[in-house]
């Protein structure tokens, strides 16, 4: 069954990307598997729907995974919902109470708001495919519609470890609906599921510009335009924080335990503080960063870089001469930009949260910490900072442990063996399904075949 085009915003890669070019990453084993278990899907087809092609880590993994789907043989296609700054308002505040922040929301939010908006997006779609996933509670509703037919699978990328219940069980009978749900971590499995439950780490695109591997020469070329305009000295160690100006990346924390570090330790040369984040179009971020501004009292060794050009490849230079990045967030369903600091061999101070507590290990890719525990970052700084030797030792551990699992074959690679599955290629559940044969798998062998259906 191959995917068909609906009204929704769609994007198809202009060429695929070959297994090969991954070869130097993952080894010819890996790339030899990714073609063993696409052989018998040739032809079949695997949609997304989410609701951005752009911004955010949910986003660059779907960019990434579907060229290389193609590059197998699989029919990817990629829709994407449109939506009101009302419905997007909204749905922030879905994603704030599934990550268990106290938050306000009426009704008339989810009734007009929310639910208007997935019917206007659903009058004139339909969407057909072998394997559908969808992403996050945006388009979830979607999948009552009947206008999506196929294996849909709901994608939780949220840490909902603590969800208000009350917007939970608002989306559980659309959960429900679906033929199994994905989550990054097991604790984030929310209760009430019927349907048989997955997990799948996200993963980076090394050959995306973000991630390329440059030499120090290279990202100093990039960077240098703003290194100037801000007065960044790249002789000196810089820490770096990247990610979007928002209260739960705890910037704050960052800031404080920066500043604590400076007054109580005497360091030459002095280290710097660089932030790296964007604003756009969110009045939210906007108070956050001159939150954060306020807070560092005109120091001349903490830097705010805000929407810079060229972000992407910005991104991967800042992370390339960072002497260590901090993420300090108080809520992470996985945190990419860990990621992508590691994969640059950059060691991460990172909080003990979510998905986070799979990428640092402890003194050997890192340092786990409590984010609120500003004491115990500004710790873990001074020996970034001060020990060349465990700095040195964890630049390599930290590469490779993203080399070995979290890369983007390794994700495709699971959804690969979904899709054997659901299309009945292999009749074992793959083994990082994380639920036991559950209610909907037993009516449903109950049930007798319909005779509308063709034999098998």
């Amino acid at each position: 069954m191959q995917s068909r085009k609906s009204p929704l915003n769609e994007y198809i890669p202009t060429s695929p990307t070959s297994p090969e070019e991954y070869l130097e990453f993952v080894g010819p084993d890996r790339v030899e598997r990714l073609k063993q278990l696409a052989a018998p899907l040739e032809g079949k087809g695997w949609a997304n729907v989410n609701s951005t092609l752009v911004g955010g880590g949910v986003a660059e993994m779907i960019k990434g995974t579907l060229p290389l789907a193609r590059g197998l043989g699989i029919d990817a296609h990629w829709h994407v919902l449109e939506g009101s700054d009302e419905f997007f308002s909204v749905t922030k505040k879905f994603h704030n109470l599934l990550q268990g922040m106290e938050q306000e929301i009426s009704l008339d939010e989810i009734f007009h708001a929310y639910l208007d908006t997935i019917d206007q997006n659903t009058r004139e779609t339909f969407i057909t495919s072998d394997l559908v996933v969808v992403h996050d509670p945006q388009p979830a509703a979607m999948v009552m519609n009947g206008v999506i037919y196929g294996n849909v699978l709901w994608r939780c990328h949220i840490d909902t470890t603590s969800p208000d219940m009350t917007i939970w069980r608002f989306l559980l009978p659309y959960i429900n609906h679906c033929a199994g749900a994905i989550f990054t971590m097991p604790e984030f499995v929310g209760p009430g599921l019927q349907i048989p439950v997955y997990q799948i780490m996200p993963g980076i695109d090394p050959l995306s510009e973000k991630n390329l591997l440059r030499t120090r020469a290279d990202a100093l070329g990039i960077l240098s335009p703003l290194l100037n305009e801000h007065n960044i000295d790249p002789d000196r160690p810089i820490l770096a924080t990247v990610s979007r100006y928002d209260r739960h990346k705890n910037q704050t924390a960052v800031v404080k335990a920066f500043r604590k570090m400076r007054s109580k330790i005497s360091m030459d040369p002095a280290p710097q503080m660089v932030f790296l984040g964007n604003t756009s179009d969110d009045p939210e971020a906007e108070q956050m960063l001159a939150q954060l501004r306020e807070l560092a009292e005109g120091d001349p060794d903490i830097h705010f870089l805000v929407n810079v050009d060229d972000n992407d490849a910005v991104v991967g230079a800042l992370l390339n001469v960072a002497r260590g990045v901090v993420h300090a967030a108080t809520r992470e369903g996985f945190g990419l930009v860990v990621t992508e600091a590691l994969w640059q061999r950059a060691p991460v101070i990172g909080s003990n949260r979510g998905g986070i507590r799979t990428q640092v290990i402890d003194g050997k890719t890192g340092f786990l910490v409590d984010p609120d525990d500003t004491e115990a970052i500004a710790k873990a700084m001074v020996r970034l900072i001060e020990d060349d030797n465990v700095c040195s030792g964890m630049c390599e551990a930290a590469h490779e442990h993203v080399r070995r699992n979290f890369l983007l074959p390794h994700v495709v690679e699971k959804y690969l063996e979904l899709m054997r599955y659901y299309a009945r290629v292999d009749r074992k559940a793959p083994d990082f399904r994380l639920s036991e044969l559950t209610y909907s798998e037993v009516i449903n062998a109950m049930r007798p075949r319909p005779s509308f259906f063709p034999d098998e």
